[in-house]
Order: structure tokens, then sequence, then C-alpha cells
């Protein structure tokens, strides 16, 4: 369709992930053959899943982003599709693969193997001057998996910030541990998303708080995502601390997840990003919006994948 006015704009990566639960630690080689409890074909990608759960949450989104001409790709740009987002930014690369995921899941921790495609080949270059000016909120996923696009996201968010957009950032995971580059980002970034160990990375510090008060020094907003504590960010100094719900803490030991309790927490740091997105563009107060984005990484917990239990916006303020 033709480019209207969005709320949100996700500019990152899209792909499929290959969910295993019940994974070994250690899968033993030599062409051994291991049963284990689940496997799961999703919509995989923290932009991806960020951009459907904010369509979910009733918001007007776009994505941009790259995929190939493949069956990967044709599934991806479906289920975004299926999902509400417009993804007529989002380009095909003809001969190229599609970034692919196999998340090997055990209870709430994991293991993420990526074969990156052309994922590395995103770049700003990929958003349309006309759709960046018309959005509201411009936020981008997976900056250490996409160098071209890293490199991009200072005159990006300024482009964005000029035609009075506001910007968020999850950085996600660096697999080099450098976490470096961010310098000429951060004062561009109105909201920081990592989770705990990313905070703590990108900081270079090993307390939290601390962490969140360097991050802040560097002229953004971090908004820590705390897994089953909740949330954590800094309000004129002083942190502000948001607890999960109690649901998101029930869990069998070593079985399966009591009721209403957690059933796979992949993507659940995405919807969270999704949840404070809309929240923020809905002008709610600071703390009640991390209460609704932790809503939302709890809610959407409740089923395999990113995006199969991703709450409406009245699921989520309910």
């Amino acid at each position: 369709m033709a480019f209207t006015d969005f709320d949100l704009l996700v500019v990152g990566d899209a792909n499929p992930d290959v969910i295993v639960s019940g994974a070994p630690r250690r899968p033993a080689f030599g062409q051994r053959e291991h049963l284990v409890d689940t496997g799961d074909l999703v919509l995989g990608g923290s932009g991806a899943i960020t951009a459907c759960g904010a369509a979910r949450l009733g918001l007007r989104v776009a994505f941009a982003g790259r995929v190939g001409d493949d069956p990967a790709g044709a599934f991806v740009l479906d289920a975004l599709r299926r999902r509400g987002v417009d993804v007529s930014a989002c380009v095909t690369e003809p001969g190229a693969a599609t970034a692919l995921t196999v998340i090997l899941a055990d209870g709430q921790d994991r293991a993420i193997l990526t074969a990156p495609g052309c994922l590395g080949r995103t770049s700003a270059d990929d958003v349309p001057p006309g759709l960046l000016a018309r959005a509201a909120h411009v936020h981008v996923s997976s900056f250490y998996l996409q160098p071209l696009l890293a490199e991009g996201v200072p005159e990006l968010f300024r482009a964005a910030r000029a035609a009075g957009a506001t910007t968020s950032l999850d950085t996600n995971d660096d697999p080099s541990g450098r976490w470096e580059g961010l310098g000429e980002v951060l004062p561009l970034t109105d909201v920081m998303l990592p989770n705990e160990r990313e905070a703590l990375a990108v900081a270079g510090v090993a307390d939290l708080g601390r962490a969140v008060r360097e991050l802040a020094a560097r002229g953004t907003t971090p908004v820590v995502k705390c897994g089953a504590e909740g949330a954590l960010t800094i309000v004129d100094g002083e942190p502000l601390h948001v607890p999960a719900p109690a649901a998101a803490k029930r869990r069998t030991a070593g079985g399966p997840p009591a009721a209403g309790g957690v059933v796979d927490t992949v993507g659940a740091g995405d919807s969270f990003d999704a949840g404070l997105i809309a929240a923020r563009l809905r002008g709610l107060p600071v703390r009640r919006s991390l209460e609704v984005a932790v809503a939302c990484g709890t809610l959407s917990t409740r089923a395999a994948g990113g995006t199969a239990a991703q709450p409406t916006w009245e699921e989520a303020t309910s």
C-alpha cells in the first residue's frame, strides 16, 4: 500500500526462529539423536517481534529491513503482514539468504545460533526518507548484528528527530563482546532498551544501579529489562524500579509451567519494547509506561515464540 502516517517505524532484523525446547546443554555430536520436548517454527528477529507487538497494541507500524528472495524471506514477510505490519519498505534481496536463528531453550535460559544471511547488508539507506519523515517514533533493533545499519544510525536518528520523531534503540547482544560504537548514537537516542547483561556490558561496570546512571550520563534514558524482576530506569537522577507480576515467576522447577506461568521467554524483551513505546506515544507517565511494558513482556511468555501471545492494549493495561 502507499505510505501513510505511522506511529512507529521499526528498522532492524526479521528472520524465522526455530525454537527447540528441552534441549541438552551440550548436544552430543557423532550423529547421535536426542529427543526434545518441542520444536516450533515462528517469526523471529528483535525488530520483527517488536513491530508485531506494537501492532497488536493498536499502533500503526511499518517495518524496514532486509530479507532474501527465498522461502524464509517469504515466511517472514507473510507473518509480518498477517499481524498488521506494513512491509512496503522491507528490501527483498535477489539471490540472498534470509537470516535464520535456532534457539536452544532450557527453561528460561537459552542459547541462540544465528546464520546472518543478508542481515549484515541492512543499512540506513534501506529506509526511504519519505517514510522516515512520516513516523512518530523510530526504533532500531539488533545494533551489533547489522554493522552497516549501525554506522548509519546516528544520521538516521538525526533525520528522525529533525522530522519531529522520538527514537529508541535495543542493541541486543554483541557477538564480538566488544560493545563499542555507541558514543555518537546514545545522545540521539531518547530511550535505550537493554537487558541487565547488556546494560552492564555497555556501561562497563558490574553494578546495575551504577550502569543506569552511567548510561543516562551519556545522553539517553536507559530502561533496563530485568526479566522476572521487572524493569529499572532513572528519573531525575533517582532509580525507579517496577516489579514484574507474580505470574512471571511461577514455574515448577524442572517441569511444565504452572498455571498462568511462563511457557517461553523468547522475544519477551522485544514485546517489552513494544509496550514501552506504545505507552510513551500515548503520553503515559514514566511509572505507568514501565508497568505496561513489563506486562507486555510478561504476557508474551504465555506461548512459544515471540509473537503468539503478545497482548492487546486492553490486556496489557487491565
